[in-house]
């Protein structure tokens, strides 16, 4: 269902998220261990929609636990896109 969800909102997902959100996301994403050091750091270099496609990619091809995760820490770093987004 997440998996889903996250590839209904992709576009505009890219569209509404900021870079310090995604930054925040990359943080917390590698720090519960979604996201690897290399992965972290290959995305880190994109610009921000660039950056925004790949991470939700990433954690749509990583499966459900990573998608709920993305979309638990996407809640807590900027709960108005999440609500906007229809995740939350």
């Amino acid at each position: 269902m997440k998996l889903k969800k996250l590839f209904q909102v992709r576009c505009s997902f890219v569209e509404k998220v900021s870079e310090p959100v995604l930054n925040k996301l990359l943080d917390e994403l590698l720090h519960c261990g979604v996201l690897t050091d290399s992965e972290n750091e290959a995305l880190r270099a994109k610009l921000r929609p660039e950056k925004a496609r790949e991470l939700i990619d990433t954690a749509r091809k990583k499966g459900a636990d990573a998608s709920t995760k993305l979309i638990a820490v996407l809640s807590a770093a900027d709960p108005y896109c999440c609500r906007e987004l229809g995740l939350c």
